[in-house]
């Protein structure tokens, strides 16, 4: 009778469900993409996920690295790394009709360019894109940014036109064309967006010359342009990018000289872009593991969502540095980019960054009528 009653007991105690604190501290633990299915157990369970995300352990902007083989049919894959899990995720992308070369301009918008076709997406995981006529100038590396409910293409260069390319937006609402003025003229030289960094808000596009420190802001509303302003932290400083964290204009600068870099300092941008506070140094054992295996670190690349700015270095992406600012403090750390190998070296590599929620995740799982998007990867960091 003893044992009869122990083993009543334990099935009674396995039978009794999970919750509160605990469900909430073992939930905080579980990845976030697997934390969809989880909101489906129960009400409590949902009410469990959501608080544990609030109090525990929040959700985190996710940085997605783009690869695309450099000849047709231009194969694509792209990985995701959550800071909130430390794990890496590949997305299965579907195929792009009309594919051709991956590119991007700043942290939340992909495109690809044809003579005929201009393709675009903006989703937070970018499983969906969009196909519309080309612009009316053909051009080569350009400034392509999304403000508002409009794209924005300006820049490039065109081997055919000696003058400036003029300035186009494509109006989501309409479907339509417009053009308006173009590049500032002490722009003109740096048109490319290989030579300048571009920041967005809600409002405005912003760009910045990289050697200079040069910016303007460009209203698509109003189709105007503002500046200069002089964003340049100082003289010692021989490159920078800017960018938003945290609703806040960024810039990032390297020290010194690209063969001898004394440091990378983050500062920002206040007022009405004419004051610069530092923020942050970046600590010299993540300076080196950005410079990686290049004897110079001649330029630096920034992808920003949210709280979050990750960072790496164009001709040598194997290290990502992680800056989080909140409650005004920055903190530094690094990762691996998992990505990186000697298949990928001959491959075209994008990044962007992107507040990924559990709405997203549903809707991207969705899409594949019930098969898994998302494939856990052997990277964890």
């Amino acid at each position: 009778m003893a044992r009869e009653k122990q083993g009543e007991e334990e099935e009674e105690a396995a039978a009794t469900p999970i919750h509160g604190d605990i469900l909430q501290t073992i939930l905080s633990c579980v990845p976030l993409v697997d934390l969809v299915p989880a909101c489906h157990v129960s009400k409590d369970w949902k009410s469990a996920v959501f608080s544990s995300l609030r109090h525990l352990n929040p959700i985190r902007p996710w940085l997605i690295v783009h690869t695309q083989s450099t000849s047709h049919p231009y194969r694509m894959t792209s990985h995701a790394y959550d800071p909130r899990s430390h794990l890496w995720l590949e997305i299965e992308q579907s195929p792009i009709k009309e594919a051709s070369a991956l590119r991007s301009s700043h942290s939340t918008l992909l495109y690809m360019q044809s003579p005929s076709k201009f393709a675009f997406s903006f989703d937070p995981l970018h499983t969906t894109w969009n196909q519309v006529e080309a612009p009316l100038a053909w051009r080569t590396d350009p400034i392509v940014a999304l403000v508002g409910h409009q794209i924005i293409i300006a820049g490039g260069t065109c081997e055919f036109v000696q003058e400036q390319l003029p300035l186009e937006t494509y109006d989501l609402r309409t479907g339509t064309w417009d053009t308006c003025e173009s590049f500032p003229a002490t722009l003109k030289d740096s048109a490319a967006s290989m030579w300048l960094s571009i920041a967005v808000d809600e409002h405005r596009m912003y760009v910045s010359d990289k050697s200079s420190g040069v910016t303007y802001s460009f209203n698509p509303s109003t189709k105007t342009w503002d500046g200069p302003y002089d964003v340049r932290p100082g003289n010692n400083v021989f490159f920078s990018v800017i960018g938003f964290v945290n609703d806040r204009m960024v810039v990032v600068g390297l020290i010194g000289e690209s063969d001898d870099v004394k440091g990378v300092k983050l500062w920002e941008v206040k007022g009405q872009m004419s004051e610069l506070s530092e923020m942050s140094e970046m600590p010299n054992e993540l300076v080196e593991k950005l410079k990686g295996q290049s004897p110079s670190l001649p330029s630096i690349a920034m992808t920003s969502a949210g709280d979050f700015a990750y960072l790496h270095n164009p001709s040598d992406p194997g290290e990502l540095i992680l800056c989080e600012i909140a409650n005004g403090e920055c903190k530094w750390g690094s990762v691996q980019n998992s990505v990186v190998n000697d298949a990928t070296r001959m491959q075209r590599l994008v990044f962007t960054c992107s507040n990924v929620g559990l709405g997203d995740l549903h809707e991207a799982g969705a899409q594949r009528s019930g098969n898994r998007r998302f494939r856990m990867k052997n990277m964890v960091n």
